[in-house]
């Protein structure tokens, strides 16, 4: 799409705060006004309207515009009913990246310990999930008590939270890590490198390998892009 706006700012509305493009207020796909609680969060999508495209005219795409594609998806999608989200984002606990843990080699094995354990931990101390690792792939079904308690973060999140989470947990494969994440407990830099760590470990043995670097970096961004979202929307 072309650029059709020369000043896009955010101003106070009923509810929370509106971004008007030319003073004309933007809308989401099905048609409402985008309202946005936070003005923080407000003032980062007016931000990224006023430089996507360049000069009146330019070329832009929602790619452009991350922050206003969750805001949209908070809205439209999420604040109706949060809880299908959060429901479903739980799940993800059931077989937990944390959990699964390799039997060879020795040097990898001791590497997922030493950094997936404190979180499991974490996780039973913060919210009473006790979630138990394993060795190799095959399913281990967590205590339902475990799995209860992860809900129940889950359900306690906001919605621009669970908007974010939507993005992280399924690129980070770990409920807890994306808990942590929304709780402030860990950044966005360090949850990935979590996440990555069993092909980090590979990369040290075989070597750099350009597409999964490419695609590391891909994943990286939008881990923090979750970041800044939650952190925005506070």
């Amino acid at each position: 799409m072309l650029r059709f706006w020369d000043t896009a700012a955010a101003t106070p509305t009923e509810g929370g705060f509106a971004v008007l493009l030319d003073g004309k207020p933007m809308r989401i796909p099905g048609g409402k006004p985008l309202t946005i609680a936070a003005p923080a969060l407000a003032e980062a999508v007016a931000a990224e309207w006023q430089e996507a495209g360049g000069a009146k005219g330019g070329a832009m795409s929602m790619d452009d515009v991350p922050l206003t594609r969750l805001a949209g998806t908070a809205q439209d999608r999420i604040a109706p009913d949060p809880a299908p989200v959060a429901a479903a984002l739980a799940q993800y606990a059931e077989s937990d990246l944390l959990c699964y843990r390799a039997e060879t080699p020795v040097a990898l094995v001791v590497r997922q310990v030493h950094a997936w354990q404190p979180w499991l931990d974490w996780a039973a101390q913060r919210h009473g999930a006790r979630l138990e690792p394993t060795t190799g792939i095959i399913h281990r079904a967590q205590d339902p008590a475990a799995l209860d308690a992860i809900r129940r973060a889950m359900a306690g999140q906001s919605v621009p939270t669970l908007a974010a989470l939507g993005i992280a947990v399924p690129l980070l494969g770990s409920a807890v890590l994306g808990l942590a994440l929304a709780e402030g407990a860990l950044d966005a830099a360090t949850a990935h490198e979590l996440a990555s760590l069993d092909e980090l470990f590979q990369m040290e043995s075989w070597g750099e390998d350009a597409e999964s670097t490419a695609r590391r970096q891909r994943i990286a961004e939008d881990v923090a892009l979750a970041e800044r979202f939650i952190q925005l929307s506070r």
